[in-house]
């Protein structure tokens, strides 16, 4: 659980490091294979979640870091963004799960250090050509954009759980137990992958 803190800034800091870190324990254990497949009725995978939070960060950590200012466009056509877009969502049969890892741990101390260093009450603006963003909001402030970075985090963690839970019936609680090296109880045990 994220430290008591009575500073707003730490706290935000802290919420958003933990839901990063629920990452880490549901890919615990995982194979290759195991990441990249869609085993519920979704099309998502551990693996394509993994690279979809690591560019939705990337994407709103510039967004902070250039505020007030709008980061550097994108000079590409825009069905090649598209297709990165889609592309984040799916882990390629070239990619491996400890490098998605090792990129989304370099991109989440990246936003952490960003939301250290900004001023919660920046604007940061809204691009009004972007269809889901609002028309009627001219900026977010980089407080706003903690907050909706802990939403987005959390929703895809939920969706990771229930994807996990589908490839091996693994839980969050014993799968952190395993990843943190908790000491077991009673009533919690690390996770352990199922004899053959």
């Amino acid at each position: 659980m994220p430290p008591p803190s009575a500073d707003e800034r730490q706290t935000l800091i802290g919420f958003v490091a933990f839901q990063q870190n629920a990452y880490f324990a549901v890919a615990h254990g995982l194979t290759d294979e195991q990441a990249r497949s869609t085993p519920s009725v979704s099309a998502l995978s551990i693996g394509g979640l993994i690279k979809h939070v690591t560019g939705m960060q990337q994407a709103w950590t510039a967004r902070v870091e250039h505020a007030p200012q709008f980061p550097p466009s994108d000079p590409r056509p825009m069905e090649e963004q598209m297709a990165d877009y889609a592309d984040q969502y799916v882990m390629g049969e070239d990619e491996t799960l400890a490098g998605l890892l090792e990129g989304f741990k370099a991109q989440n101390v990246e936003t952490l250090r960003v939301l250290a260093e900004r001023d919660l009450d920046t604007a940061v603006p809204v691009p009004h050509e972007v269809p889901w963003f609002p028309d009627d909001v001219d900026n977010w402030s980089v407080r706003w954009v903690a907050m909706h970075l802990i939403e987005e985090l959390s929703r895809h963690a939920g969706h990771a759980d229930i994807i996990r839970e589908s490839i091996d019936r693994a839980t969050m609680y014993e799968l952190l137990a395993a990843e943190e090296q908790w000491p077991e109880t009673e009533w919690i045990k690390r996770w352990r992958p199922a004899a053959v």
